[in-house]
């Protein structure tokens, strides 16, 4: 009855595997609804394989026939996680060694990252006050080359004066987004996916290019309204709230990690 409990050095390595990818699904799912329901299947799966260990028959024939009519199911409820992780699979420069083994590490639980994030907050919030639109992307772990190489291609260190200045009306770089990687510009007049959400009136393109871009990566945004004046955050298709300035530097910064 307890013949499962001899381990072969393949069962460590499977074991090893799936934790894995676990983990990897986690990192994806982290910070939306849908971690809710990926921990309710990982219990559900995990029940199923003890009753299985246990030769608990009738039960674990019962959950084996709900996981697997509940695969298409589910594959409908992370239609937009699944379409993700695919395009990070499929967008990943395995020529670049340093880039590749940021995505295949799993032995960080974090990445941390230089990148100035108060002076982009502050950029944000002085071109609020003028009305000055902007749409900023922040690149993760997703590769965003299939997006990059729509607008100009930089190598700028980031600053409030570069920032303000890009998106000043009369620049001939302030139509699109900007792409921010670590500390730097990297790419500008980006043009992005739209998203085909339905979204309240005072949002124009600005806003549902930044909600397209992050529905299909790990990319975070900052909107600043042309018409309002107002900064918006998006991270995962969905605007982010927060109190003033100080507290989206940080929530930014926790994010990006």
């Amino acid at each position: 009855m307890l013949d499962f409990l001899d381990f072969s050095f393949l069962d460590i390595l499977d074991i090893v595997l799936v934790a894995i990818l676990l983990y990897y699904v986690y990192k994806l799912l982290k910070g939306t609804v849908a971690i809710n329901i990926f921990i309710g299947i990982a219990l559900v799966v995990f029940i199923w394989k003890i009753t299985q260990a246990l030769q608990m028959e009738m039960l674990s024939g019962l959950l084996g026939t709900l996981i697997s009519l509940g695969a298409i199911a589910i594959l409908i409820v992370f239609q937009p996680e699944v379409r993700k992780f695919l395009l990070m699979l499929g967008s990943t420069n395995f020529t670049n060694k340093r880039n590749f083994l940021k995505q295949i590490s799993f032995l960080k639980t974090e990445i941390s990252t230089n990148m100035d994030v108060e002076s982009i907050v502050t950029a944000c919030e002085e071109m609020a006050k003028t009305k000055t639109g902007a749409l900023i992307v922040l690149e993760r772990n997703h590769n965003l080359d299939f997006v990059k190489s729509i607008g100009d291609k930089m190598n700028l260190e980031i600053n409030k004066p570069i920032l303000k200045s890009i998106f000043y009306k009369n620049s001939p770089l302030h139509d699109g987004a900007i792409i921010i990687k670590e500390n730097y510009i990297i790419a500008t007049r980006i043009i992005l996916p739209l998203s085909t959400k339905t979204l309240p009136a005072r949002f124009g393109l600005r806003h549902r290019a930044a909600i397209g871009i992050t529905e299909k990566t790990d990319a975070l945004c900052l909107a600043v309204s042309e018409e309002t004046g107002k900064i918006s955050y998006i991270k995962d298709g969905e605007f982010v709230l927060f109190k003033n300035n100080n507290e989206l530097t940080e929530t930014i910064r926790y994010d990006l990690n």
